[in-house]
């Protein structure tokens, strides 16, 4: 156990000494290796650590934090004191209370067959060699390619003043690949990773070939892509990687600190149709290995499967502990945060479109002309309006229902909650893409997914005339 028990009692009671209406204890150990293989060389091999603890008192709307490096019994009573009086000063304060806590059994739903840990480092390198030796076979084109290795394993208990601990382990194992091709069509990249919440068995699943390979035929097919078109278009988009535009356009826009900041587009619309019925839109941190899941959120919650719109409806929002108080309601389990160092706040888990019914190749060969989006890059959005900015980094034309010339790196120009009005075809089949989710500074791990869909119109933001 990270801090004993006693001692949870006796910080959590010393944070709610000068008053207050909650208080919670997060601790964290974490550790991480990480290496970086650039053109056959080792650029990087690293190891890291990080353990502390982080105490939040709120008395009424005023909320103190506070951290620590040092888990003893004396600096977490100072970490209390001091979070206590951040708020104290910033609100009346209630009566100080004594806090007695039980545990509560948790159950991460990923299993680990094998801990990073217990595989050697030069393993994990020949895990990069094996990527760059793939990437460049039998393709003249690629003129550098770039692997990456990271793992982590995060442990973490957190205690409030409800009376409630948990704690969880987390281990996430990750790859990347990055691949540069050189032709008479300038330089393009192609980008590919495999990113589990899983132990080194997630190599098992899908090998550092298949990656490497993906990556570096991204490249080389763009070397013959010709200008995308520029206007409003019908758009497919691939199952997988596509999700990121619901996450940003749309999840965000669901998170309640938005909608109680009056910051989002979706304030007020409960019950209201907002999507196309075709649309179900859920957050799910309970699917067993994906990037975004966990035993427990960082407010030591259970995760859960939370549908946010439901055949078009908007069902509901995600909750953290503080928004859901407001309410009179129970969190949600998406109380996040970066480490001990933050304050949590409302984050999605896993973010995706369920599937439908739908054949993705007849989405394709039912439509005439338009753009297939294999993959999308990052880009960017405005919460309150919900107007985004994607890049395609993989995309071809659909030519009388055929997918044919790939297409050279463009944007996606849209508003989510009009796109998702616009969707008249979901696909069966479905697919989830790992990433990293930054908000007011911090990021945190994430899964966004859906299937192949089609959306009648969106604009292209090409550059052929």
């Amino acid at each position: 156990m990270l801090v004993e028990r006693d001692i949870l009692d006796k910080v959590l009671s010393g944070a709610l000494a000068g008053g207050g209406d909650f208080a919670e204890i997060f601790v964290e150990e974490q550790g991480s290796t990480s290496a970086v293989l650039d053109d056959g060389r080792v650029e990087e091999l690293s190891t890291g650590s990080r353990r502390g603890a982080g105490i939040r008192v709120v008395s009424g709307d005023a909320t103190g934090y506070a951290h620590t490096a040092d888990l003893s019994e004396k600096s977490l009573l100072e970490a209390a004191r001091t979070a206590s009086a951040i708020a104290k000063g910033m609100s009346g304060s209630s009566a100080p209370r004594e806090v007695a806590i039980s545990h509560m059994d948790t159950v991460n739903p990923s299993t680990v067959l094998i801990d990073p840990d217990s595989v050697s480092k030069p393993r994990k390198i020949e895990l990069l060699q094996r990527a760059d030796d793939a990437a460049r076979s039998g393709r003249s084109a690629i003129s550098q390619v770039s692997a990456a290795y990271g793992e982590s394993k995060r442990k973490i208990l957190v205690a409030s003043s409800d009376g409630h601990e948990s704690q969880d382990e987390q281990i996430r194992t990750r790859l990347s690949v990055s691949c540069i091709a050189l032709g008479d069509g300038g330089m393009q990249t192609g980008y590919e990773t495999i990113a589990r919440t899983v132990g080194f068995e997630v190599f098992d699943s899908m090998s550092v070939e298949e990656i490497a390979a993906k990556a570096a035929d991204r490249a080389v097919k763009k070397l013959s892509a010709r200008p995308a078109p520029s206007g409003q278009m019908v758009a497919v988009l691939a199952s997988g990687s596509g999700g990121v535009l619901f996450h940003e356009a749309c999840g965000h826009g669901l998170e309640a600190d938005h909608i109680d900041k009056d910051a989002s587009v979706y304030v007020g619309r409960l019950g209201e149709t907002v999507a196309s019925p075709l649309i179900t839109l859920v957050d799910d941190g309970t699917l067993g290995g994906e990037w975004g899941s966990y035993g427990i959120d960082d407010e030591g919650n259970l995760p859960a499967r939370n549908v946010l719109i439901e055949n078009g409806v908007l069902a509901d929002y995600m909750w953290d502990v503080l928004r859901a108080r407001k309410k009179a309601r129970s969190s949600s389990g998406n109380g996040r945060r970066q480490s001990y160092r933050h304050l949590p706040m409302v984050r999605m888990t896993n973010t995706f479109i369920l599937p439908g019914k739908d054949d993705p190749d007849e989405i394709v060969a039912q439509t005439p002309h338009g753009i297939y989006v294999a993959q999308l890059g990052g880009g960017q959005v405005n919460i309150t309006t919900g107007d985004f900015v994607f890049g395609m980094t993989e995309a071809y034309m659909i030519e009388n229902g055929r997918i044919t010339e790939p297409l050279r790196d463009a944007n996606l120009i849209g508003n989510g909650p009009d796109i998702l009005t616009k969707i008249d075809a979901v696909a069966s089949d479905f697919a989830v893409f790992p990433g990293t989710c930054g908000k007011d500074g911090q990021s945190v791990p994430v899964g966004c997914g859906q299937p192949t869909l089609r959306i009648t119109g969106v604009t292209i933001g090409g550059t052929a005339q």
